[in-house]
């Protein structure tokens, strides 16, 4: 009995994830466009002192760029947006594809075959070269430099 329901809270869990409630209210929880895409009338048109229009052809210019941006949005996203939802999607599915089947295994191959590599390269110049440079250096440590200032 208590595995037949964490067998059903599993497939619960797992259908939530790809039909999860979303938020009409709040339609960019983290605020990706925060910056791009605010255009109001005032962004856009503005009259500087001095030379204003009649008033009521600035409430009407008002009113028809506010509405016509609304509904040029609402249109172009009715008949756009769904296209470009599975383009989207097909695209990060894609990427992520790419990602965890070619990049990741790759890296982990190259860091593999890297350490390998390193390894005998350090064999290497521990072999060769410490010699070489202790005898060096015995050489050297006798050396003396001693300065003298002449006048």
């Amino acid at each position: 009995m208590a595995e037949e329901r964490t067998e059903l809270e599993e497939r619960i869990i797992i259908k939530d994830q790809h039909t999860k409630e979303i938020d009409l209210v709040n339609r960019d929880p983290k605020c990706i466009n925060e910056d791009v895409v605010k255009v109001d009338f005032e962004d856009v048109i503005a009259e500087p002192v001095g030379t204003y229009s009649f008033d009521g052809v600035w409430k009407t210019s008002y009113t028809t760029f506010t509405v016509s941006k609304y509904w040029c949005y609402r249109l172009l996203s009715a008949v756009l947006g769904i296209p470009l939802a599975v383009v989207w999607g097909f695209l990060f599915a894609l990427i992520s594809f790419c990602h965890i089947w070619a990049v990741v295994p790759c890296i982990k191959s190259y860091l593999i075959e890297i350490q390998c590599v390193s390894r005998i390269y350090s064999l290497c110049i521990h072999t060769f070269c410490d010699p070489f440079f202790e005898a060096l250096s015995k050489i050297c440590s006798n050396i003396r430099v001693a300065l003298r200032k002449e006048t």
